[in-house]
């Protein structure tokens, strides 16, 4: 047997460190296995890169002339096929492709000629849209009935909004391939099943999961460091911060904190820097899992005022490292986390959000071994283990072995 993933990235990213955890799981089961990857550089050994950089930027050019986002790249395309018919997959499991990393009606006809098993993780909502990842901020649904009149289409064209052609594409191309569609959280699945594609692609929920080895209550001298010994640590983590990741909810927060408590906003920019209360405390953004395991174990609480999501690595992270989480009820969040380990308000909601922060600093409300038992259940090779499990490949010995303990 053997098993190619396909993704924008390899090894980085969350959907980069996806596909390589689960790569190696299937090299643990023994299985001939590889990830064919666009973007970035990777030292992973299974990672095949099959695009150069500059077509990723000649692809996005065209795309935002054309407003065909999604149907560029034919001749970086050309290249994944032969990689494909090379190795000769039995089963394709497709991930991200809209970076300009693909076109798509190439890729998804090549696959059902073959005849080959298909796959697709939706890790946003891009597949079943027009254009957009995300539809939550603006509370569009045109999507149900194939998009058009998009509320965002200036953000991947320039000229015209053609988001109604692109859905109907995308939707004619998965009503004939009928790939196995795979959504880390509930909410998205039945995002998916409300979409065209709802009654011919069967779905299937397998949840994210994350490294409990690295993410585990780690001491480090983080507060001392900063100053922030005997005060009440607020903790908001994002990979880039705009209105999308609530923003303007923090800088409201932080207005509102006295100097007992100390808001910490890590995955700054100088841009974002700029906008922030001198009363914030900004932390650039880290590429090191450990270091950002010791930051979350050094909070009281993690605050995610996000806005647009679909299944939160930070929330369970901060979990992991035994900080409860107060998040916005949006997409998958309240999938993430458990009763005892923190609150979901509803999204939008500045003022509950501040509340529930404010009371899980007090001593007693959360505890950390409430939170590091329910993190348990983020395991990634127990969820990871359940794509192999998807594939008909048995999981590997060791695995089989620690869930039977």
């Amino acid at each position: 047997m053997k098993v190619v993933q396909i993704n924008a990235v390899c090894g980085v990213g969350s959907t980069g460190r996806i596909c390589q955890s689960l790569s190696q799981l299937l090299s643990q089961a023994g299985v001939e296995n590889y990830v064919l990857y666009a973007q970035g550089e990777s030292t992973y050994p299974l990672g095949i890169k099959y695009m150069e950089d500059w077509e990723i930027k000649a692809g996005a050019l065209a795309s935002r002339i054309g407003g065909n986002d999604g149907f560029n790249n034919r001749q970086s395309t050309r290249r994944l096929l032969s990689r494909l018919d090379s190795i000769r997959p039995d089963v394709v499991h497709l991930h991200n492709l809209h970076g300009h990393n693909v076109h798509l009606s190439m890729l998804l006809d090549y696959l059902r000629t073959h005849g080959i098993r298909t796959y697709w993780t939706f890790h946003d909502c891009w597949a079943f849209t027009g254009y957009c990842t995300h539809y939550d901020t603006v509370g569009c649904d045109r999507w149900r009935q194939g998009c058009g009149t998009c509320p965002l289409w200036h953000s991947r064209s320039w000229f015209r909004d053609r988001s109604a052609g692109m859905a109907a594409r995308k939707t004619d191309l998965l009503r004939a391939l009928k790939p196995t569609v795979v959504t880390p959280s509930r909410w998205l699945a039945g995002q998916v099943k409300q979409s065209l594609i709802g009654e011919d692609c069967p779905v299937e929920v397998i949840p994210n999961g994350i490294d409990l080895s690295v993410f585990t209550p780690t001491d480090s001298d983080f507060r001392r460091r900063y100053g922030l010994v005997g005060k009440s640590v607020i903790l908001a983590v994002a990979y880039a911060w705009n209105r999308q990741k609530g923003l303007d909810v923090l800088c409201d927060m932080a207005a509102r904190l006295d100097g007992n408590c100390r808001l910490v906003m890590v995955g700054t920019d100088p841009a974002v820097e700029h906008s922030l209360p001198p009363s914030v405390l900004p932390i650039r953004r880290t590429d090191s899992p450990r270091e950002l395991a010791a930051i979350y174990t050094a909070a009281d609480v993690l605050v995610n005022p996000t806005r647009e999501e679909n299944y939160p690595t930070v929330n369970m992270e901060a979990i992991a490292c035994g900080t409860p989480v107060v998040t916005f009820d949006t997409g998958g969040c309240r999938e993430t986390v458990p009763p005892a380990c923190g609150a979901v308000v509803p999204k939008g909601d500045g003022e509950a959000l501040y509340r529930e922060a404010m009371a899980a600093c007090a001593a007693g409300r959360y505890t950390a071994g409430a939170c590091v038992t329910a993190a348990a259940a983020f395991d990634k090779d127990a969820c990871f283990g359940r794509y192999l499990a998807l594939w008909g490949v048995p999981q590997p010995r060791r695995q089989m072995q620690e869930s039977t303990k």
